[in-house]
């Protein structure tokens, strides 16, 4: 198409494109006429680094709820070198004999974590020593912790009224089987050490039902 240009008195022609031309990058993204070929994405790389980053980032905290939650379930009882778990007080300090000795009167029966974590009653004996053997609290009917009845001289379960002699013997049901044992040590360094009771139940000769 032609037209005058009115300061230059001549024909001057428009010019058009021509479909020939090279198409311009959009945005940086080079579209390709070629038949066939798959449009590139180069910030894809960027993608998959951003997602590992995101996962990593998730992981993270969730590893750490993990493992807090296991830490829950497992607690750490302190072992002694020469095997067993050493005993420890309600704040969570580790029970010296002479400790408790001095602090603990004759024929007192006061729980501690022993074993597995279990409840476990310390015996003290009427000449002010340890009874050698410790007695696991769990009722053996449906598990709650039984306490010392010290008037009834017997262990009584407020659940539903099991009774055990001042040995942890069952005397009264509905619970079917004695309190567990555990032997009741020291170590060299003065610390209250139990062990698995693994022999005979010395209450009634029978063989003991806590080991399986």
């Amino acid at each position: 198409m032609a037209f005058v240009n009115s300061a230059l008195g001549r024909p001057v022609v428009a010019p058009h494109k021509s479909a020939a031309c090279a198409r311009k990058p959009v945005n940086g993204i080079r579209m390709s006429a070629a038949a066939g070929e798959e449009p590139m994405v180069p910030d894809m790389p960027k993608r998959n680094l951003m997602n590992l980053l995101l996962v990593g980032a998730a992981g993270v905290p969730s590893t750490a709820i993990l493992g807090s939650f296991a830490w829950f379930l497992y607690p750490n009882i302190p072992k002694s070198a020469g095997g067993g778990t050493l005993a420890k007080d309600a704040t969570g300090a580790i029970v010296k004999r002479k400790g408790w000795l001095d602090t603990h009167g004759a024929g007192e029966r006061k729980l501690v974590e022993g074993l597995k974590g279990d409840a476990t009653y310390l015996i003290v004996t009427p000449d002010k020593e340890l009874e050698p053997f410790g007695l696991n609290a769990i009722c053996t009917h449906l598990g709650c912790v039984v306490p010392w009845n010290q008037a009834a001289n017997k262990f009584m379960c407020p659940c539903h009224g099991s009774q055990y002699d001042a040995n942890g013997k069952v005397i009264r049901g509905p619970a079917p089987l004695s309190l567990a044992l555990a032997h009741v040590e020291e170590d060299d360094g003065g610390n209250v050490l139990l062990r698995p009771w693994t022999e005979e139940d010395f209450r009634d000769g029978s063989k003991p039902w806590w080991i399986k």
